[in-house]
């Protein structure tokens, strides 16, 4: 039978999250994919995540892996607060950080990498270092691989994209530090921890940590600090370890062995929490899916996002039968206004952990308060939920 996109050539930067799930709606729609990815393996780091309202659930029903999640699910809740004692100081409903259903990153990805591995082409241990537009497509070059020329190259890379900076500009153009940085590594759980997070604050600052239930021997460490400039070297792995252990210093609750588990730590998570914007997120045959067009660092609904981004982008190219001219200033209009919802005025750091003692004690003092926590739930699921989401399969 015919397909929409049959002998359209497409190569996705990036098999986190956004990048897979493109991947498997374009195959479904008869494209030609690769995937490139510069890890050599599906990545095992980062944190939980999480969908919330018929949007984001609709989109993972349809891709047929939305009962998949729901087995590897943590039953995480939102987050305890707790003194330096451990004593709990108020506990937010799980509904609002952890959402409907909330899975570990390193599921979420190797589910969607799985689903789509017989259909989609993976080229790990590589990356995108040229982009030359020529009179039938866009010619790439790999750093180790052999040159090829697709019809389309869709960055979904992630904040610091490689194929933002090639077809756009460079990332201090398109990316607003916000003030914080985060960091988060694994380490034997001899502190008791369990699948709610326990989070210890003090001005500046947020140490948590937390258990998956499927591997109680194993948790995870998240930190968050304010930090006056963005000042790390992403690739060195002894700066970032003195970064966290000079700002947390001192402190008392489970600390220092949070800190001792660092010195130790073969793998450790670790950005600064950043914004993107972009003014236009195509360029002739290159386009910018998820945290490379739109994303914030921590927080919000970003991987939701990026799902639903993905379901977007491969319907309106299959509406258009693949012309690029037509499908991606479509895509455009129909995600700008839905991932600005949240987009524009997250701001994590300032969430997680307030600069000041005022302003600490003034967000420990609306988030104890019922009638705010069930004002963050509903109003987390309403910028979830997008009423007007077409359907693709339908129209195609």
């Amino acid at each position: 039978m015919p397909t929409p996109l049959g002998g359209f050539r497409v190569l996705v930067s990036g098999a986190g999250v956004a990048g897979p799930a493109v991947a498997w709606w374009l195959a479904r729609h008869g494209a030609e994919v690769t995937v490139v990815e510069a890890a050599p393996a599906l990545r095992t780091s980062g944190f939980a995540v999480d969908f919330r309202g018929p949007t984001h659930l609709g989109v993972l029903a349809a891709m047929g892996v939305l009962d998949e999640l729901r087995a590897v699910q943590t039953h995480a809740g939102a987050m305890s607060r707790v003194d330096e004692h451990d004593r709990e100081v108020f506990r937010l409903p799980a509904e609002f950080a952890g959402g409907e259903l909330e899975v570990r990153r390193r599921d979420l990805s190797r589910i969607l990498y799985e689903h789509g591995a017989d259909r989609v082409g993976y080229l790990f241990g590589d990356r995108i270092t040229g982009l030359t537009e020529t009179a039938d497509g866009v010619r790439v070059d790999l750093a180790r691989g052999a040159s090829r020329t697709v019809d389309l190259v869709v960055g979904a890379d992630g904040l610091h994209s490689g194929v933002r900076r090639l077809a756009f500009g460079p990332e201090s153009a398109y990316v607003t530090y916000l003030g914080y940085h985060l960091a988060g590594w694994d380490l034997p759980n001899d502190l008791g921890a369990g699948p709610v997070p326990r989070q210890y604050n003090v001005p500046g600052r947020m140490a948590s940590v937390t258990a998956d239930p499927r591997e109680p021997d194993r948790a995870t460490a998240l930190v968050v600090f304010a930090l006056p400039r963005q000042d790390h070297d992403r690739l060195d792995l002894d700066r970032q370890k003195a970064l966290v252990a000079d700002a947390f210093a001192g402190l008392g609750w489970h600390v220092p062995r949070l800190l001792a588990a660092l010195r130790d730590a073969p793998e450790l998570y670790f950005d600064a929490i950043a914004r993107v914007g972009v003014p236009r997120w195509h360029a002739g045959r290159a386009v910018l899916l998820g945290d490379a067009a739109w994303g914030v660092t921590l927080g919000g609904m970003g991987v939701g996002t990026g799902l639903v981004g993905a379901y977007v982008l491969a319907g309106e190219l299959a509406l258009a039968g693949g012309d690029h001219r037509v499908a991606l200033p479509a895509y455009e209009r129909r995600m700008r206004a839905y991932a600005g919802r949240w987009q524009r005025g997250a701001s994590p750091g300032r969430f997680l952990a307030p600069a000041t003692g005022w302003g600490l004690w003034l967000r420990d003092r609306l988030l104890a308060a019922r009638p705010v926590q069930s004002l963050l739930v509903r109003s987390t699921g309403s910028l979830a939920t997008e009423a007007d989401l077409p359907d693709y399969a339908a129209r195609v």
